[in-house]
């Protein structure tokens, strides 16, 4: 196996995959006022219905997924999932009911094994040593996407193209990506790593307890959903933070969403390799959970947009406890649970999807009321870094020597 090219489409994949969802993001309000016939009120309501149907799909369905890689094989898998969903891609562009949308995205979120599987194939082919630094570049794939994702989707527009010509690329590049995927991905799955598909532990519920006997990865995992409930604060306030407490304009919150995307690409990419070699893997959990702490709690009581938008690189530094902690608990599984594991993973991070979007705004509605007791915008951030100091708490509080192989 060509371990560079495999290493090589995989990322692609992930870029292509993110661009896709970037594609369809600054559209997806006029395709929903377009079949609804509703203002823009109407379709928030009912884009944020659809975000919640996905990430809930996504939770029932990624262990599922995981466990069929690790029996049939990440390939197959991979292939299946990109047709799928360039066959979606398309179909959202000639839609013209939100029944019709909903199934859509019931599919989508079934279909969108690329992420976990994609992870799994990774670490089938990573060294331990390596594996965190990795899990740190397939984020900075999928970041780049979504950054690429919006750009063409404005240039396309600007082109004076139609509001559903997005959706249409979405699906080109799909379909592009399949037919590379057919001729260039091996399989990693081998005799000496199948794993039998049970129903028992092919579903959340099921894996959940499976993974209970480790305990070690249990701890990890809390830690997991901890994180990505607190590092969720930026998609899910703050456009609306940036306009309510810097009057920013919605140029002025794109550039900073932008400059944020790139930045954790940089940082997962390039930054992560070099902080695990100097720091070890325990000390950078320490170091990002710590500077994240510290970026949070600025963030809740800063006031200039100008020093935000200074502060805007360095808040990505949080981003290298994600792969680190992906890393650490692909390594304490079992060659033949890698599918399953980064299905677990997928169903966790589903959850801080569905739960944290609903803390954060529920806070910033009730703290920027006019009849509200305190008037503090930043209160969602606050909130955060007591979600990441309690990350420290149970990360430090974990049995000595837990980490000794990984650290």
């Amino acid at each position: 196996m060509n371990r560079r090219l495999a290493f090589t489409f995989i990322i692609i994949t992930l870029v292509i995959d993110a661009m896709g969802i970037g594609l369809i993001l600054p559209v997806m309000p006029q395709l929903l006022q377009s079949v609804t016939g509703g203002d823009l009120g109407d379709a928030a309501l009912w884009g944020g219905f659809l975000s919640t149907i996905f990430a809930v799909v996504q939770f029932g369905i990624g262990p599922t997924i995981g466990s069929l890689s690790d029996r049939y094989g990440r390939r197959p898998v991979l292939l299946i999932s990109m047709a799928v969903l360039a066959v979606d891609y398309f179909i959202y562009g000639i839609a013209g009911t939100i029944f019709l949308l909903v199934i859509l995205r019931i599919i989508a979120g079934a279909a969108s094994a690329t992420q976990s599987t994609a992870a799994a194939f990774i670490s089938d082919i990573s060294a331990p040593e390596d594996k965190s630094a990795n899990f740190g570049l397939l984020g900075a794939a999928f970041g780049m996407g979504f950054v690429l994702g919006p750009l063409v989707a404005g240039a396309l527009l600007a082109l004076g193209f139609d509001f559903r010509a997005p959706f249409y690329m979405a699906a080109i590049l799909s379909l592009a990506n399949l037919i590379l995927g057919y001729f260039v991905l091996p399989e990693t799955v081998t005799d000496a790593i199948r794993r039998p598909f049970d129903w028992r532990r092919a579903n959340p519920i099921g894996a959940l307890m499976q993974i209970r006997k480790h305990r070690e990865m249990s701890r990890f995992l809390l830690l997991f959903l901890i994180y990505d409930c607190a590092f969720f604060v930026y998609p899910a306030v703050w456009a609306y933070f940036g306009p309510e407490r810097f009057g920013w304009s919605g140029a002025m919150v794109s550039l900073s969403l932008g400059l944020f995307g790139i930045s954790i690409a940089v940082v997962q990419g390039l930054l992560i390799r070099q902080m695990i070699n100097r720091l070890g893997e325990r000390r950078l959990l320490v170091f990002g959970m710590s500077f994240n702490l510290m970026v949070f709690v600025l963030l809740a009581f800063l006031t200039s947009g100008t020093w935000a938008l200074i502060l805007t690189p360095f808040t990505a530094m949080g981003a290298v406890v994600v792969p680190t902690l992906q890393g650490l608990i692909a390594k304490m599984g079992d060659d033949n649970q890698q599918g399953e594991i980064q299905g677990i993973v997928s169903s966790v991070r589903s959850i801080a999807v569905i739960v944290a979007p609903m803390i954060m705004t529920s806070i910033f509605f009730a703290a920027t009321r006019p009849e509200g007791a305190v008037y503090f915008p930043g209160a969602p951030f606050l909130l955060s870094a007591g979600f990441v100091a309690l990350c420290l708490g149970i990360f430090l509080s974990r049995p000595k020597g837990s980490l000794s192989k990984t650290s």
